[in-house]
């Protein structure tokens, strides 16, 4: 899935001379938390985020702090054509809630954490009614493919599978399906020899 898919496209944004309390007050009346700052012709200059702004009120007050000194000058950026993974890593890696989605140095979105794990509970079917079977399997694909022969056969419909990163002797798959009932796909699977530690209707 590409970011450009998911993102927020055409984000407001803000000039750099808007004064802190002016962004502030557009962040809290529009319930965003990142604020894109852009200069003639949509192109990126910084990024703002609702706690910086926050702490920089008093002192911007006063005279001794702009938006320029609160900006993030050189974000991290990602393009609309990479991949979702990228996002979630720099997103994941840096610690950081949301970056600016830019083409060819003009702004054209943002994307957030919050994105991103929308993006993974659709991809993962866990808002719609499922069932699911957590199943130990080895790093042979044959074993893989013969245990979603079993939950086919057996009336299950896989949506997605996840893995946990163990061992590849000892992973532990998580077969996501359409509303079923489990115990006969559960009862199947150990009749093969799979060990499966959960079933969920």
């Amino acid at each position: 899935m590409k970011i450009q898919s998911l993102m927020i496209a055409e984000p407001i944004t803000i000039g750099p001379h808007t004064s802190v309390r002016e962004a502030i007050e557009l962040m809290k009346a529009n319930s965003i938390r990142h604020l894109p700052v852009v200069t003639s012709g949509n192109r990126l200059k910084g990024f703002l985020t609702l706690a910086d702004l926050k702490q920089g009120l008093i002192p911007s007050m006063l005279g001794d702090v702009s938006l320029d000194d609160l900006m993030i000058k050189n974000p991290i950026t990602v393009s609309p054509d990479d991949d979702i993974e990228l996002a979630a890593m720099l997103i994941y890696n840096h610690k950081i809630g949301g970056m600016p989605v830019v083409d060819d140095g003009q702004l054209v979105g943002i994307v957030t954490a919050t994105d991103m794990l929308r993006a993974f509970i659709d991809m993962m079917g866990i808002l719609s009614a499922t069932s699911r079977i957590d199943v130990v399997l080895g790093d042979q694909p044959a074993t893989f493919k013969r245990a979603m022969q079993i939950i086919n056969d057996n009336g299950g419909d896989i949506i997605s599978v996840s893995m946990t990163p163990q061992q590849k002797d000892k992973r532990v798959y998580y077969f996501r399906l359409s509303a079923c009932k489990t115990d006969v796909i559960e009862k199947a699977l150990a009749k093969d020899g799979f060990d499966v530690l959960a079933a969920m209707d």
